[in-house]
């Protein structure tokens, strides 16, 4: 009987269903580095989230592994080289959470457009501001969108209902405009959106995308949205383009800052580019909960399980 261990804690239909085809699965959410060191030698199969890094420090002691399943999009914390290098399959399950990543995107922009989180903070403390929450409508906007993958599209899909102009990059993909979506170069993007949204991996090649020279190429005042990974956006450049009026709000769910474990990110002291944004009526932040839903949830196993049994199942 193969052994998967589940390293993170994710929705049971995984384990129900990879146990119904017969596999061992173990809840190893609670063991130590260490203990995942001794107990990992006999398992073909690891699921996880985002609790360790999965490189040779940690795979090195797996010998007979044979797949590694993330639960969620991003791929960056696998060294995805060494995996190739020992045929290790990598999945991971983008279309369990676009649909969820593009409605948090499109609600994201909704209330950074029409200030519904400033005002509402407002008027309990007792402000009442009607001329200075005015707001801005999208209809008529040029929306760009950065990464036409899965998280791309569903924002796209998201904006159907409005009357926007949407042009959208993508370095690696090609042919996929249509009568809405209007495949255009990164420049086109930069030059001439009114809103610009980040769905692109984290990579050597797009840590700081949205640098100094990103912002100052700006043809219009923008929305930015980041719901990618936090170091597509440098910070430092991004406070810059909000005190010059060339970002008038960024609704980030995902930032720089981010701890490889979540839940102890207010845990070290904070950054002054944190506090910034903390602190900033003109930035909508969010916990990384963009495709976190309680459907997501569901559908992210379920999109692991699909995978890895047809991995294998007979050719």
């Amino acid at each position: 009987m193969e052994k998967i261990c589940f390293l993170d804690t994710v929705h049971e239909v995984l384990a129900e269903r990879l146990t119904k085809a017969g596999f061992a699965c173990i809840d190893a959410s609670g063991w130590s580095f260490e203990k995942c060191c001794s107990e990992l030698k006999d398992a073909t199969g690891i699921v996880i989230r985002s609790r360790f890094p999965m490189n040779a420090a940690l795979l090195d002691f797996a010998p007979k592994l044979k797949f590694i399943a993330r639960s969620g999009a991003g791929m960056e914390n696998i060294d995805e080289a060494y995996c190739k290098s020992r045929r290790i399959q990598l999945f991971n399950a983008p279309e369990g959470n676009r649909n969820a990543v593009g409605e948090h995107a499109l609600g994201m922009l909704l209330s950074m457009m029409n200030r519904i989180t400033t005002s509402h903070n407002e008027i309990r403390n007792g402000k009442w501001d009607r001329d200075g929450n005015r707001g801005i409508e999208l209809d008529g906007k040029t929306v760009g969108i950065i990464g036409y993958g899965n998280n791309g599209a569903a924002f796209a899909k998201k904006l159907r209902g409005f009357d926007v102009t949407l042009l959208a990059y993508d370095k690696y993909k090609s042919g996929y405009g249509d009568d809405f979506v209007i495949e255009a170069t990164l420049e086109a993007v930069i030059r001439k959106s009114d809103v610009i949204s980040f769905h692109i991996p984290q990579n050597e090649e797009t840590i700081y995308f949205a640098d100094d020279e990103f912002f100052d190429g700006l043809g219009n005042p923008i929305f930015l949205l980041n719901l990618s990974r936090g170091k597509i956006v440098e910070t430092k450049a991004l406070i810059r383009a909000l005190e010059t009026g060339k970002v008038l709000g960024a609704g980030l769910d995902v930032n720089e800052f981010e701890k490889a474990s979540f839940e102890a990110f207010f845990t070290a002291a904070i950054p002054e580019e944190l506090d910034y944004l903390l602190h900033s009526d003109k930035v909508l932040l969010t916990p990384h909960i963009g495709g976190w839903t309680h459907e997501s949830y569901f559908k992210l196993s379920n999109v692991l399980a699909d995978k890895i049994l047809g991995f294998y199942e007979p050719s």
